[in-house]
């Protein structure tokens, strides 16, 4: 039986027409929520870092935009703290994570695997080295000291490319969020407005309205709003592009499925029963527009202090408009007359450095410069090592805790499966039970010295006690245990022992 001619495809174009009002409608309530946000973030970045993209209106590139910035500090300390998250968390050229075989493996398993796993990190740990990962991570960072929520797109890069991997910080005016049932910021929406070449040759062959192209044509420079939706899909999600040009009705230009989400959302510390995370920039806001107000009266008081506010009498002779007291200048002035007379300062503004001080302490305080800075002294005792270790490991596990869950575990998830399809990588299953992710950040192994000094105390205190506790310390068990928490390759552990007897023959 015959089918009425263009009628599949009639049906076919109006559901798509509907799913991409559908989207456009969800993308545009996920933006009215987020803009309470709007305001907070901008405050945020004209007081600690001018130079993110602003959220009133597109902003110009190259414009200045410190105009209303009169104290460095808060910014100097958000690029403090960003550096240290990157020293901390992801040190460039640094092997920062390994892959190590899971706790259902044998030990024959394990000692089987280990070096297949450890090659493997080593060259996933090399793509990220030839990307552009460190740029890219430390200006999301931060974005995440400054407004409390990062994103970082990671794609897979064209064949042929030095790396597989290629990252952009994507700024947060662009990008909508939505939290998902298990907590996590696995919904995103991107919006940008490309011109008609850049549609084309992003979107080969796409079906684009006739006045779409028509406007493109006749204005070159003519850019059209375009909306990009990465959204949970089961187990996996499902990428969306809509044209929303105004022009025409919204048209869908191109949609895939991801077994990861391309964009990793992360966010410093999160309050109950809110979507977007919260900074140590807005803890300290109260202080910082505080200090940059005083830098600003102090500055006023400065030019009034070095240029001074003069009286005269208006005799006829001598005319306030033409004066300009500059070095060298003669003033006349009528016989018997006053002249000009400075006027005396009402008071003096001292007392201003006193504040100044204790607000640039305490934003310095809140943005942990104070506390993760530079070690001044050349040389430190172990004591001293493992109390600063402590320390850092203190202020920030929880937030490592966070970043950990919505950074770098599905970072480096998504870089295994694309170097995995790519045939870069054996086949690995990532799944905490046959292969599992070991994070050896110097964060990571900060927060495992206490540990690590603990055993070894028992270790001497067991050596002291004599060969009678020495018997009841299983020393080949104890060395894997500290090479897994030094953050040693698993390549170097051998999990199945010989037997004493075959040690000493090999010795013999």
């Amino acid at each position: 039986m015959a089918r009425p001619t263009g009628a599949p495809g009639g049906t076919t174009a109006a559901k798509a027409e509907t799913e991409a009002q559908a989207l456009l409608d969800r993308y545009r309530a996920a933006r009215e929520r987020r803009s309470v946000w709007e305001s907070h973030w901008q405050d945020c970045y004209d007081h600690a870092l001018p130079n993110g993209q602003p959220f009133r209106g597109t902003g110009t590139p190259g414009e200045r935009r410190v105009d209303r910035l009169f104290d460095g500090t808060a910014p100097d300390a958000v690029e403090q703290l960003a550096s240290s998250l990157l020293a901390e968390l992801t040190p460039p050229w640094s092997r920062w994570f390994g892959l190590v075989p899971g706790p259902t493996l044998s030990d024959a398993e394990r000692d089987r695997v280990a070096p297949m796993l450890d090659r493997a990190a080593g060259i996933v740990q090399a793509h990220l080295d030839r990307s552009n990962f460190a740029v890219e991570i430390h200006q999301a960072f931060l974005d995440l000291v400054t407004v409390g929520t990062a994103s970082l797109l990671m794609e897979e890069a064209a064949p042929g490319a030095p790396t597989s991997l290629r990252f952009t910080a994507v700024p947060l005016a662009e990008v909508v969020l939505e939290e998902g049932a298990d907590g996590r910021l696995d919904g995103t929406y991107r919006r940008s407005e490309p011109t008609l070449a850049q549609l084309e040759r992003r979107f080969p062959g796409a079906d684009l309205p006739d006045e779409v192209r028509k406007r493109g044509a006749d204005e070159p420079d003519s850019r059209f709003p375009l909306v990009e939706a990465v959204l949970p899909d089961g187990l996996a999600y499902r990428w969306s592009v809509v044209l929303d040009s105004g022009l025409a009705e919204p048209r869908r230009l191109a949609e895939g499925r991801f077994a990861q989400s391309p964009f990793i959302n992360f966010r410093w510390l999160k309050a109950p029963g809110e979507t977007y995370g919260r900074s140590p920039v807005m803890k300290a806001l109260p202080d910082i527009k505080t200090a940059n107000k005083v830098v600003e009266l102090v500055l006023k008081n400065a030019s009034v202090a070095v240029t001074g506010i003069w009286q005269a009498d208006d005799d006829g002779v001598l005319n306030p408009a033409t004066i300009r007291l500059m070095p060298g200048t003669i003033i006349p002035k009528a016989v018997g007359s006053a002249g000009l007379t400075p006027l005396a300062n009402p008071g003096r503004f001292d007392v201003s450095q006193l504040v100044l001080d204790d607000l640039r302490a305490r934003i310095r305080h809140a943005l942990l410069t104070d506390r993760l800075a530079p070690l001044d002294q050349p040389r430190m005792t172990a004591t001293e090592v493992l109390e600063r270790s402590s320390e850092m490991a203190r202020l920030l596990g929880a937030t490592f805790g966070r970043l950990q869950a919505e950074l770098l575990n599905p970072l480096l998830l998504r870089a295994v499966a694309i170097l995995r399809r790519r045939g870069e990588i054996p086949d690995l299953a990532v799944d905490g039970r046959i292969v599992a992710l070991q994070q050896r950040s110097p964060l990571a192994q900060a927060q495992a010295q206490r540990d690590v000094q603990a055993t070894l105390h028992w270790l001497e205190t067991a050596q002291q006690l004599g060969s009678e506790a020495m018997a009841t310390v299983d020393a080949a068990a104890t060395a894997r245990w500290l090479g897994e928490a030094f953050g040693v390759p698993a390549t170097l552990i051998r999990a199945d022992t010989p037997p004493a007897s075959t040690q000493e023959a090999s010795h013999a």
